[in-house]
C-alpha cells in the first residue's frame, strides 16, 4: 500500500487515510503530516489533459527518486508513477498551471457569483456598497501553491468551486454586520474560500447527492477540515486564526460538531462566522423550492447550535423571502408520514432501553464519548428537548395537521419542519455508526440495543 506523504520537516507519522487522526487542544501544534491522495493526483493529471501543467522544479519520492524533472510537462500517464510513490513534497508545490487564478481573475469571479447566486445577491442588496464585500480579496494573499488548489477546484470540481466562493461572500456579509476589521476579512476570505480545500483529496463521488454514505465510511468526509487546514499551513504564509477557523467549520455551538465537538465558547470568531456561512450555503445549494424557509427553520429548530448573534443577521431576511413564497407553497404531502416516522423512532428507543434488564449508560458529555448508548440517549434527549421547546415535537405537530385542511402554506412548513427533524435523526445514526462501526459478540447488551436502534432508523428513512 501506498504511504501517504509527510510535510518538509515534519517527524510526526503519516495519516492513515483510511482512518480518522486523532484530535487534541493540541492538533494545530502537532506538526500532522499532509499527503497527497490517489484523488488528489488524479485530479492533477485530470487538469494536465485540459490546460499546460508544467514542473517548475524536479519532483522526487522520499527516497530520492526523481520521478519528473524540471520542466516536464504533466500528462495522465505520470499518473500511475506519482501515485506509487511516496512524494518527498506535496506536488502542487513545484507545479505550475496555464491560466491560474490571479488576484483579478478570483475578484472577477466571486462579482459574477455574487451577481447571479441568490443567497449572496440577496445578502449584496442589504449593504449600501455590494463591492465592499469584494474588497478584502484584493489584498489577500495568493501564493503559486494555494492559486494552484483554488484553479484545480474551479476546474475539476466546479461544484465546490461555486460553493467556496458563495461560502466566502456569505461569510463577508456576516463579518460587514458583525463589524469586523478588514485584517480580519482579509483572512476570514483565505478561510473561506479553501474551508473545503481537503475535498479534493475525497472522492469526487462525495458530491453526488445520490451518494450517501454512513457508518465507518463518514470518516473520510469528517477528516476534510482537518486536510483543507493542512494546505493552508503548507503556504506559510495565512496567520494561525485561518487554520483554526477553517478546522472548526463544521463544529457547533452545543459541542455536536465535528471534528473535535468543541462546545461554542471554544470556537473562535471566524469560525463561528464559517460553520454558520457553511449551513446557509450548503442549504441554498441543496434546496430549489423555497430554501429560505428551510434555512430558518434550520436556524431556529436548532439554535443551540448556531451563534445567535450572526444568526439575527440572517433570519429577518428569510422570514422576508418566506413572507412572498408562502402562496406558492405546495401542499405538504409527506407531512404525516415524516412525523409518524419520528415519532415511532422516539418510541423504539424507549422499547429498546425497557427491553435492557439493567442498562448500565451515563448521560455526561465524558462517558457519552465512550458508549453508543449514552451517546444516543444524550443526542435524542437533546433533540427531543429543542422540538418541545419550539412548538414542533411530533406529538404537537400530527395535533396540528387536522386543524390545516385546505392550508398549503400551513402543510408546507409541517412537511418542512418534519424533514429538518427527520435530518438531525439521521444526523444522530451518522455519528453513532462512525464512532462504533458495529457491535461484536463480545460486546454488552446495551452496545447491542444502540446498533438495532440505528439499523432500525435507516431502515425507516
Amino acid at each position: 500500500m501506498r504511504r501517504p506523504v509527510r510535510t518538509v520537516g515534519s517527524t510526526a507519522r503519516p495519516i492513515n487515510p483510511s482512518r480518522t487522526p486523532p484530535m487534541t487542544d493540541n492538533t494545530l501544534d502537532a506538526g500532522a503530516p499532509l499527503h497527497d491522495s490517489a484523488h488528489y493526483l488524479h485530479a492533477v493529471t485530470e487538469l494536465a489533459e485540459t490546460r499546460p501543467v508544467v514542473a517548475q522544479a524536479a519532483i522526487y519520492s522520499e527516497s530520492g527518486i526523481k520521478l519528473v524533472a524540471e520542466g516536464m510537462r504533466i500528462d495522465r500517464r505520470l499518473y500511475e508513477r506519482l501515485v506509487q510513490h511516496t512524494l518527498r513534497e506535496p506536488v502542487d508545490t513545484h507545479l505550475w498551471v496555464e491560466g491560474a487564478l490571479t488576484t483579478a481573475t478570483l475578484s472577477a469571479a466571486a462579482r459574477e457569483i455574487l451577481s447571479s447566486s441568490v443567497l449572496p445577491y440577496k445578502l449584496a442588496q442589504t449593504v449600501r456598497s455590494p463591492e465592499a464585500l469584494l474588497a478584502p480579496l484584493a489584498s489577500m494573499p495568493l501564493p503559486s501553491s494555494v492559486a494552484f488548489k483554488l484553479t484545480l477546484m474551479r476546474e475539476q470540481r466546479p461544484a465546490l468551486w461555486k460553493h467556496s466562493v458563495e461560502m466566502m461572500l456569505i461569510s463577508m456579509y456576516l463579518a460587514h454586520r458583525s463589524e469586523t476589521s478588514q485584517r480580519e476579512c482579509t483572512a476570514l476570505c483565505a478561510a473561506a474560500l479553501m474551508h473545503d480545500a481537503g475535498m479534493l483529496h475525497l472522492d469526487p463521488a462525495w458530491e453526488d447527492p445520490q451518494h450517501k454514505p454512513v457508518g465507518a465510511d463518514r470518516k473520510h468526509l469528517v477528516v476534510h477540515p482537518i486536510t483543507s487546514m493542512l494546505m493552508v499551513r503548507q503556504a506559510q504564509v495565512y496567520p494561525r486564526s485561518v487554520e483554526v477557523a477553517i478546522l472548526e467549520h463544521h463544529e457547533r455551538m452545543d459541542g455536536s460538531g465535528y471534528p473535535r465537538s468543541i462546545p461554542g465558547a471554544q470556537i473562535s470568531a471566524m469560525g463561528r462566522v464559517l460553520l454558520l456561512a457553511e449551513v446557509a450555503a450548503a442549504i441554498y445549494e441543496k434546496y430549489e423550492e423555497m430554501p429560505a424557509l428551510q434555512l430558518a427553520l434550520v436556524l431556529r429548530l436548532n439554535h443551540r447550535k448556531f451563534p445567535a448573534g450572526l444568526s439575527s443577521y440572517l433570519l429577518p431576511l428569510l422570514d422576508e423571502e418566506r413572507a412572498r413564497d408562502s402562496a406558492l407553497m405546495p401542499i405538504g404531502a409527506n407531512a404525516a408520514r415524516q412525523l409518524e416516522t419520528l415519532a415511532d423512532a422516539f418510541s423504539e428507543w424507549e422499547r429498546l432501553k425497557a427491553s435492557l434488564a439493567h442498562p448500565k449508560q451515563s448521560t455526561s458529555a465524558k462517558n457519552a464519548l465512550a458508549q453508543p448508548l449514552a451517546f444516543i440517549e444524550m443526542r435524542l434527549g437533546a433533540l427531543h428537548k429543542v422540538l418541545l421547546e419550539s412548538g414542533t415535537h411530533p406529538t404537537q405537530q400530527i395535533a396540528l395537521i387536522s386543524q390545516l385542511d385546505g392550508d398549503a402554506a400551513g402543510m408546507a412548513e409541517v412537511a418542512f419542519v418534519g424533514k429538518e427533524a427527520l435530518w438531525q435523526l439521521q444526523t444522530i445514526v451518522n455519528a453513532c455508526q462512525r464512532r462504533w462501526p458495529a457491535a461484536h459478540t463480545s460486546s454488552p447488551p446495551e452496545d447491542h440495543a444502540a446498533h438495532r436502534w440505528c439499523q432500525w432508523v435507516l431502515s425507516r428513512l
